[in-house]
């Protein structure tokens, strides 16, 4: 795997565990050992103390009364926007949309770019791997505009098919919509050249940043994506709240994807005009509670840093994969060497759900089943996986538990 800096300080993990309550928890009247992380990351106690503090002192709506308490709490969600900003390097705010997540956010650009951008004969790639909050949204954007939706295959160590990529480019490409770190095989994959190939013929980039943003350090003007889209509950946040950044002139280009209140700037019965970024693709009431806590996860993040938070991982699905090469009949699925905290894995004899389902007696906690992955399951002419995906709180003592789990799901399948 590719090795991060050995100039990187290690993270005291016993000091961030401290700050995680639920890893205290006995699962099965066994320590909890938290492996799905992929499907989502817990929480520590400074984001659940800033929502707390919120509906204790300072919940009102936002953006919509004069009074003390509305004003704070406008404060504290658009404070939460330039937080954001900072984090990922946006040029504006303003280019910064509040989502309920990484699927929202697909959903949002598929729709405008149905309605406003794509024309029959067009088309939009992506790829085999990604997951189908990718696929699916710009499926129907293909189906509603009449353009043709392709996808970029992936080879047998589960790496894009970069060649292949290039080849599907051509003029009539509008919209190149790609996962950054794969969220069943844990492929970090090489998005500057994704992005540069697509900008020499014009096209558009998107990438789905769900599994990106808790584990590297993401720069969208370094990268030059035109859209990034992530979740806060799988970066140390609460549900409900994601982020879309898209580049000025593009949002500015796409319809609302939602209409009613706080999004509009002129009403009438006849028609209406809408408001400016980012109020026009924030329709409603927001879950502003979500919105503080995801300010106290990037704070939490930043503080740690997210290249210590990287290099970690790399040691640590480093030490995982020597250790589940000991338990025979064991494969990992997805063998690059560049990839994140995950481990995609089958055993001779056992289905994927009844390693779930043993590991869980012994406290461990993993994701059994196609990880909203089918395209790539079939590729590997799989219908599952167990996948064990790892964070800054997760320790070799725990990848240690994991093995000896899986030992005995092969004792009892041998």
């Amino acid at each position: 795997m590719t090795s991060p800096s050995s100039a990187i300080a290690p993270l005291d993990t016993a000091r961030i565990r401290a700050d995680f309550p639920i890893l205290g928890t006995l699962a099965r009247g066994k320590p909890l050992v938290y492996l799905d992380n992929a499907g989502s990351s817990q929480k520590p106690r400074q984001v659940i103390e800033a929502i707390t503090r919120y509906y204790e002192s300072e919940n009102a709506n936002i953006h919509r009364g004069v009074h003390y308490l509305s004003e704070r709490a406008s404060e504290l969600y658009e404070g939460t926007r330039e937080g954001a900003r900072r984090f990922f390097n946006a040029r504006r705010a303003h280019e910064i949309i509040f989502t309920r997540g990484t699927t929202e956010g697909m959903n949002l650009v598929g729709a405008g770019f149905a309605q406003a951008i794509l024309k029959p004969g067009d088309e939009v790639i992506v790829s085999t791997m990604d997951h189908h909050s990718v696929i699916v949204p710009w499926q129907q954007a293909c189906i509603r505009s009449g353009a043709k939706i392709v996808a970029v295959p992936v080879t047998p160590e589960g790496e894009l098919d970069i060649e292949a990529y290039v080849r599907l480019l051509n003029e009539r490409t509008k919209m190149v919509a790609l996962t950054w770190v794969s969220n069943a095989l844990g492929t970090i994959n090489p998005v500057r050249r994704i992005i540069e190939e697509a900008h020499a013929r014009g096209a558009a980039v998107m990438l789905d940043g769900a599994q990106a943003a808790p584990h590297l350090a993401v720069d969208v003007q370094a990268v030059d994506c035109d859209f990034f889209v992530c979740s806060g509950h799988k970066m140390l946040g609460p549900t409900g709240v994601g982020v879309l950044y898209g580049k000025e002139t593009w949002l500015d280009r796409l319809p609302p994807y939602q209409t009613g209140g706080g999004m509009i700037d002129m009403v009438t019965i006849e028609q209406s005009t809408w408001a400016r970024l980012p109020a026009k693709f924030e329709a409603g009431t927001p879950d502003i509670a979500a919105v503080v806590g995801f300010q106290a996860a990037l704070d939490y993040l930043e503080a740690v840093g997210l290249d210590a938070v990287a290099a970690h991982e790399h040691e640590l699905v480093s030490y995982a994969t020597e250790r589940v090469a000991e338990v025979p009949g064991l494969r990992v699925i997805g063998t690059t060497p560049n990839k994140a905290g995950v481990l995609s894995l089958v055993m001779e004899g056992a289905h994927p759900h009844d390693i779930g389902t043993i590991l869980d007696q012994e406290g461990v906690a993993v994701r059994a089943g196609h990880h909203c992955c089918q395209p790539l399951m079939r590729h590997y002419g799989l219908s599952s996986t167990a996948r064990a995906s790892f964070y800054l709180y997760n320790t070799r003592e725990e990848v240690d538990v994991l093995v000896g789990a899986l030992h005995k799901v092969r004792e009892i399948f041998s």
